[in-house]
């Protein structure tokens, strides 16, 4: 009963996760809306200010099922052996899940190897700031964005995963 119980509850919060359906506002030479997120190792991250420096490929997800995408990618990059710092992103929006993050982030590390906690980092505050911004009709795709340097939003995609976006992300990555 209690595993019942516990799997209505995550039924429930995730449910909850894309009640609005927003289209993207990404432009290419454009900045990232800033957000706060906490990396599963519990350190606070400010995107994307905290990436400023380095080449960084984000992956963002709002529903579970955003998880088979992500791994998609996560799978491409690492057989192509692409040089890239990554993060998964969740990004859930609404209060009923920040009530529950704990929980849900738990869960996540139950999950996730812990030397790979530190490219997870959880987004609840700021979710729907970031949903708008990057729009979240089908909320199964990752929101895959590529940011150089200085933060600048080199690459965006948010088709589900494909060789062929793959490679231009490679591409961009060696301009």
């Amino acid at each position: 009963m209690k595993q019942f119980s516990m799997f209505l509850l995550f039924v429930i919060v995730f449910s909850s996760c894309a009640n609005y359906e927003y289209p993207s506002q990404v432009t290419i030479g454009g900045s990232m809306v800033e957000a706060t997120g906490e990396s599963l190792e519990g350190n606070t991250v400010v995107i994307p200010k905290d990436f400023i420096g380095q080449e960084t490929l984000l992956l963002f997800g709002y529903k579970q099922d955003s998880q088979f995408d992500i791994d998609r990618w996560l799978i491409g990059l690492d057989m192509t052996q692409t040089q890239v710092a990554t993060y998964e992103i969740p990004t859930i929006q609404g209060m009923l899940p920040r009530m529950f993050s704990g929980f849900i982030d738990g869960g996540m590390r139950k999950g996730i190897p812990k030397q790979l906690w530190k490219g997870v980092v959880t987004v609840y505050a700021d979710g729907d700031k970031v949903q708008r911004f990057t729009g979240n009709l089908n909320p199964n795709n990752a929101r895959v964005m590529l940011l150089n340097k200085e933060g600048t939003i080199v690459y965006f995609y948010d088709q589900g995963f494909s060789v062929e976006a793959l490679n231009e992300v490679r591409e961009a990555l060696e301009n």
